[in-house]
């Protein structure tokens, strides 16, 4: 079937998964299925996510407008000692393979955007977390002029109907700001992964306590036209 779905898709054909009912749950079957369409997977389980994903969310989800989508961030060592990618565990590719357009990757549809979510540890800060003795922690060749710069993130992506990616690079710059003063997309998005930690019993996390996860994500509530941030703070108190 993984073949078959692969051919197809070499035509222009992608393929969009999604299941229903409560019994013969196979979320990872959907999404290596949906994956090998470069298409998209949801569960349907109720009648708030039909309308969400069949409704206002259709053409973004049915209709992808780049493919094999990739992302790279360099973190600068004069201000970062470590970091590390929350979630996508499944989804990492090898450094060289960012550039290697026989790589498949994932698709974006029209209206849809990404989140990547990078807990940083910045230089001076000791942490448990943090190895004593990095190999590439010194700065090689003279980066006085990058001082200014946190990172530099870069885009790559193909046309649907393309074969050679298109690359996009863009810098940010070494500005902190306080938890208290981010956005409310932030806020909501950091308390999600938080959750997702907490489920997960993750040992990287020092703090699972659900109120203040609940906390966070309700001062992300802003722009809640369907609700679903709403949702999701009660999913967050119906877990003990």
């Amino acid at each position: 079937m993984e073949d078959l779905i692969e051919e197809k898709r070499k035509s222009g054909i992608f393929l969009t998964v999604l299941g229903y009912g409560m019994g013969n749950y196979k979320d990872s079957k959907m999404e290596i299925l949906a994956d090998k369409g470069n298409g998209n997977y949801a569960y349907i389980d109720n009648l708030q996510e039909a309308n969400r994903f069949l409704g206002s969310a259709f053409k973004g989800t049915m209709f992808a407008i780049a493919k094999d989508v990739k992302i790279q961030i360099e973190f600068n060592p004069k201000h970062v000692q470590a970091y590390r990618l929350i979630g996508y565990e499944n989804r990492r590719l090898k450094a060289e393979d960012f550039k290697n357009d026989a790589i498949d990757a994932g698709e974006l549809g029209s209206g849809h955007t990404v989140t990547a979510l990078y807990e940083v540890i910045p230089v001076g800060i000791e942490s448990d977390f943090s190895p004593s003795d990095l190999k590439y922690t010194k700065v090689k060749t003279d980066a006085s002029n990058y001082n200014e710069e946190l990172a530099t993130i870069k885009f790559r992506y193909k046309k649907p109907d393309g074969e050679k990616s298109i690359e996009m690079v863009d810098v940010i710059a070494d500005k902190a700001v306080a938890l208290e003063n981010s956005s409310a997309d932030f806020k909501f998005s950091a308390a999600v992964a938080w959750f997702g930690l907490k489920l997960r019993d993750s040992k990287l996390i020092s703090n699972s306590n659900k109120d203040a996860i609940k906390s966070l994500a309700k001062s992300g509530i802003a722009f809640d036209e369907d609700g679903y941030r709403s949702e999701f703070v009660r999913l967050v108190e119906a877990v003990n």
